[in-house]
């Protein structure tokens, strides 16, 4: 052991934390026997301190002249018990699980870093023989960071649900092929904080950026063996560090300033920073899978152990292992997780992988689970914006509508809904409850429109490209055989699968892209767009490129001018909700079937009469029209305000066949013009008027948006 002074230190707050003249380490483990902190320099050698001092199962002590840049692990001893649920084994060096910054990756041909000795044949018991083999040479560093960054007064913005259109991107798949951008700054925090990527993301009218994991990620062996990495990210290690391969400026702690700069050149740009995190499970995977932090630290703590079995984990999210957020000191992690990313990095928000996950008590989903209590009861944490995945892979896990108020939700069933009704399979009535916001899901109880994170694509699927030009996935770079991903495209893909020359093919196809996005960004509810899909962005069909590191998932930036109108298009669209609030409303709508008053919302059917109750059971029919009040949006200012915008008529037809609409009586409106056409993108907001009562041509699987005129 090292003959170093070392001090008590103290217990909390847990992790390195700087202090001038010495930095503090602190780990908890309840049923550690001993812990020795590991210091390495520059050349890799290593110095062992000894950690004597406990306090509530929490080891501490503070080392004189240690700062940033210093370069650290654990080691803990403990009974290597798996079949009590203790895998203790200080030939591995751990990870902090409190570290703000980890330095590179595992070196897999260094050192075994699983706790066992391997078995060539893959048995299933390899588990219960200790391996002594030191994995240092192996394993990634932690980093003692500095705090101190000049935010220049950045605060979060705190914009309004309201004001909100998210656009889900990766920190390197953005820019990876930005050919404006320096080589060194493509697919990094800076080069999303770039002039270029801040430009583009402010024309596009986007009001928050919604990050894959940035949590540093450690990627699968078995990744490593088939030359792919873990390009989504949803393989978390350190909860508090970003990830240093994101990082142009290095990984020894530069990341932490760096990923601080990207925020601040966002705020900057109006733009908030969501971040999606997942607490659910840790890239340790199952009882066979390696020892990187948690596992060595305090496995029987950390991981949700099978009752009746304690050797094996509890799988709610099919990865091999559940986070144990039930336990104090996993749910404390958590919380100081989100803090630290709110408080000390300034992030906006947060959105929550296989949310329901976290809500498990001991089988069931407890919508009261003591995570979304502490949440609710956090005076910072209360107040930024929480977005749940409503569902994991267990009994009982999908969770859609049941989150609790001050949480908006993906909603699953809106992407399901749009899809098939584009592909001429939803009935009316379902497009009509998705489209203005699900109240069926959310306002029983008390939540709003909101609540709802509406989305035709995400980053888990198909893009919207490949939505309506494949009948099947084309996955087979990921070297699974073409088993992995969901086999249902719920597409409509005009009838011909893949790339075509068919002119009148690719002309449908880009209109139903247009549908899609017409439909996506005039719901009730907050729009999220998933990166490209406003440019075309296609994966060549593959639907789960979650270890595609390449081209196939980076954004193509090299556009035709089908995609330059595509990406114009988008830019109305948003530009147009930003601007009307009757598209973007706090309070679900409510109807009315009053002949002397305008309704807030009232639907008309071809002949610009009132739908009937027969005629929303019918399920033949494809066509729509809906009126939008823009005078009684139930929306106040500032002051109190009523916020009034114009009115809209929305004129839908996804049939194979054209329609005439006749315009609604003139109560509705004595004029309209046009606002928008999905089958005449070209043409001008303004560019043609209607009388009330008269006729209106809307193409084969269309949309016409009108506007009344005074």
């Amino acid at each position: 052991m090292s003959g170093r002074e070392v001090w008590p230190g103290r217990p909390f707050p847990l992790g390195p934390v700087y202090q001038g003249d010495c930095t503090n380490f602190s780990l908890f483990s309840e049923n550690a026997e001993r812990v020795v902190l590991c210091l390495f320099d520059a050349d890799g050698a290593e110095e062992q301190i000894e950690v004597t001092q406990v306090t509530a199962h929490t080891w501490h002590c503070a080392v004189p002249g240690v700062g940033p840049g210093q370069r650290y692990g654990y080691r803990v001893h403990g009974p290597y018990d798996p079949a009590n649920g203790h895998r203790f084994n200080p030939c591995k060096l751990l990870i902090d699980p409190y570290a703000k910054a980890i330095e590179g990756n595992v070196d897999f041909g260094a050192a075994n870093i699983l706790p066992y000795v391997p078995d060539p044949e893959g048995s299933p018991d390899a588990d219960l023989e200790r391996d002594d083999e030191d994995d240092a040479a192996a394993m990634p560093k932690c980093v003692v960071v500095d705090p101190a960054f000049d935010w220049e007064g950045d605060r979060r913005l705190e914009r309004p649900w309201t004001e909100t259109v998210i656009y889900e991107t990766h920190v390197r798949g953005f820019t990876k092929q930005l050919e404006s951008l320096p080589e060194e700054l493509r697919g990094t925090y800076a080069g999303l904080a770039s002039d270029q990527a801040i430009e583009y993301l402010s024309e596009l009218g986007v009001t928050a950026v919604e990050l894959l994991p940035v949590h540093h990620i450690v990627d699968e062996s078995f990744l490593h063996e088939r030359g792919l990495s873990n390009y989504w990210g949803y393989a978390s290690i350190g909860y508090l560090a970003p990830h240093a391969g994101y990082a142009a400026g290095g990984g020894s702690g530069e990341q932490v300033r760096e990923f601080k700069g990207m925020v601040k050149a966002l705020h900057r740009a109006g733009i908030e920073v969501i971040l999606d995190v997942v607490y659910n499970h840790t890239s340790e995977g199952n009882h066979l899978g390696p020892m990187l932090s948690f596992r060595g630290v305090d496995n029987a703590t950390y991981y949700r152990l099978v009752p009746d079995d304690k050797r094996h984990y509890m799988d709610y999210t099919g990865t091999g292992n559940t986070l144990n957020a039930v336990e104090p000191e996993v749910l404390r992690l958590i919380m100081d997780s989100l803090r630290y990313f709110v408080i000390e990095c300034h992030v906006d928000g947060f959105r929550f992988d296989l949310a329901s996950a976290l809500a498990r008590g001991l089988y069931d989903v407890d919508r009261l689970s003591a995570f979304f209590d502490t949440i609710h009861q956090d005076p910072v944490l209360s107040q930024v914006k929480l977005i749940a995945e409503p569902w994991d892979v267990g009994p009982g896990g999908y969770q859609v509508g049941n989150f609790p108020v001050l949480w908006s939700e993906w909603n699953g069933p809106y992407r399901d809904v749009m899809r098939d009704f584009w592909r001429g399979e939803a009935p009316l009535h379902e497009f009509a409850s998705r489209f203005t916001g699900s109240s069926d899901l959310y306002e029983d109880d008390g939540r709003q429109p909101f609540a709802s994170v509406n989305f035709i694509t995400a980053h888990d699927g198909f893009t919207l490209a490949d939505l309506t030009a494949f009948n099947e996935k084309h996955n087979a770079e990921n070297l699974e055989d073409n088993q992995d991903g969901t086999d249902d495209n719920r597409s409509w893909n005009c009838g011909v699968e893949g790339p075509t020359d068919d002119a009148e093919v690719n002309k449908l196809r880009w209109r139903q892209r247009r549908n899609f996005l017409t439909t996506l960004l005039l719901s009730q509810g907050v729009p999220m767009l998933l990166a490209g899909d406003e440019l075309a962005r296609t994966q060549g069909g593959n639907n789960n490129a979650w270890c595609q590191d390449n081209e196939v998932s980076w954004v193509d930036w090299d556009l035709d001018d089908d995609a330059q109108g595509l990406q114009e298009f988008t830019r109305r669209l948003v530009a147009l909700r930003k601007a009307e609030p009757v598209f973007r409303r706090e309070h679900f709508l409510e109807g009315d079937d009053a002949e002397s008053v305008l309704p807030d919302i009232w639907w008309f059917r071809l002949d610009g009469r009132r739908m009937t109750r027969k005629q929303w059971q019918d399920e033949d029919l494809r066509w729509l029209g809906v009126f939008l009040n823009g005078a009684s949006t139930g929306m106040l200012d500032r002051y109190g305000q009523p916020i009034e915008g114009d009115s809209f008529a929305l004129c839908i037809n996804a049939s194979e066949h054209d329609v005439e609409f006749t315009l609604p009586a003139a109560r509705f409106g004595s004029a309209w013009s046009l606002e928008l056409a999905t089958a005449a993108p070209w043409a001008e907001a303004g560019s043609a008027t209607f009388a009330a009562g008269s006729e209106l041509f809307v193409t084969a699987r269309s949309v016409t948006l009108l506007r009344r005129t005074p």
